[in-house]
């Protein structure tokens, strides 16, 4: 475990897990549910956030177990090499996590606000902002997490202008879809709860990390009410053949928000939300160098300058990737990696740990 002085307060982490969660997919999360899910993707949302407290409880198991980060937990597990290679990946992951969440807020800042904005200076910038977050410690980034969920929460009130509009029959009748349908929206639902992976590594540094557990699970309650609210007033809102037409269902009914002073608020609403991606974005390259810091053992200052050139370098690859399609391509391709590495191999790590420390008393016992 980190020295006292580094770690932070157990009731944090309901900031951590919750910032991470909440990033550029709840601008046009809707679209992709329900294509399989229709008017019932409100379950979906439900059982999505109901899968996710199911794999924070599994983390927690594991992670009390070895009192460990991840990191570690490889080592003890695999050895020095398979488990540093295994790690290797959860690293890349990490960082790509940081270039998506980048990527698709650039996209919608193209279309929306400036198309002819210059994006290496736009990137640039950016990048400056999460090395300094970074550099600061782990301490300096939860701040940021925790800044990033109570000073933007305002924009969640402005959901509220479309209330007068909706027809709440859009919901009915329920239960119109079949169980596959249903599965595979919360399966599309499930990639826009990823990024509280990073609870694997920023472990050490909570003080009683046991207590902290409630509060990981409260952090992804907000998430799931969040996404709910959002999902049920865009399906009163809009019509199914509406929702398909629209990219960014959430940043359309912001056209409607009328305000004294302010005539467009979506320019207002997409700004701010540079508060609400820069905790992912300094979360997930802080979780990708300490990584690298524990595995080969250099200062974690070094790797945090030698990853923001990386990710410059891949952010200028990125932008030139232009078209919604092959976007959503590369978002694709990152969903299916964080599911696979989430749901299916920390239940399988935790396992493998379970079963192997009951190897080994049996053959302490027999010793």
């Amino acid at each position: 475990m980190e020295e006292k002085e580094f770690q932070i307060s157990p009731f944090l982490v309901f900031f951590l897990i919750h910032s991470v969660q909440l990033g550029v997919g709840v601008f046009g999360f809707q679209r992709t549910i329900m294509k399989s899910a229709g008017n019932d993707s409100w379950m979906t949302v439900i059982g999505a956030g109901i899968a996710v407290s199911m794999i924070i409880w599994i983390m927690y198991l594991l992670l009390n177990r070895h009192q460990k980060d991840l990191i570690g937990i490889h080592r003890d597990l695999f050895g020095k090499w398979i488990g540093g290679f295994l790690s290797l990946i959860w690293i890349v992951y990490w960082l790509l996590i940081g270039i998506i969440v980048l990527r698709s807020y650039i996209e919608i800042v193209q279309v929306w606000l400036f198309p002819m904005i210059n994006m290496i200076t736009f990137c640039i910038i950016l990048l400056i902002l999460v090395y300094y977050c970074v550099t600061g410690g782990f301490r300096i980034v939860t701040g940021i997490s925790f800044l990033g969920v109570l000073i933007p929460f305002y924009i969640f009130f402005t959901f509220l202008f479309p209330i007068e509009y909706i027809h709440f029959r859009n919901l009915l009748p329920v239960w119109n879809h079949s169980v596959k349908e249903l599965t595979l929206a919360t399966k599309d639902m499930l990639l826009s709860y990823l990024g509280f992976s990073t609870l694997l590594i920023y472990y050490p540094y909570l003080k009683h990390p046991k207590k902290s557990q409630k509060w990981a699970h409260l952090g992804n309650l907000l998430t799931g009410v969040i996404y709910l609210f959002i999902l049920i007033i865009s399906i009163g809102f809009y019509s199914e053949n509406q929702i398909s037409r629209h990219t960014w269902a959430t940043l359309s009914m912001w056209k409607i928000v009328e305000l004294p002073f302010v005539e467009r608020f979506e320019y207002i609403g997409i700004t701010s939300w540079i508060l609400i991606i820069l905790p992912n974005i300094c979360l997930s390259v802080w979780a990708a160098t300490k990584g690298v810091q524990t595995i080969f053992h250099i200062k974690q200052k070094k790797v945090v300058i030698v990853s923001v050139v990386i990710l410059f370098i891949l952010l200028g690859s990125t932008v030139a990737i232009e078209g919604r399609e092959n976007i959503e391509n590369l978002n694709k391709f990152m969903s299916l990696l964080g599911l696979c590495l989430v749901f299916m191999y920390i239940p399988f790590l935790t396992l493998l740990s379970f079963l192997l420390s009951k190897i080994r008393r049996g053959n302490i016992g027999k010793a």
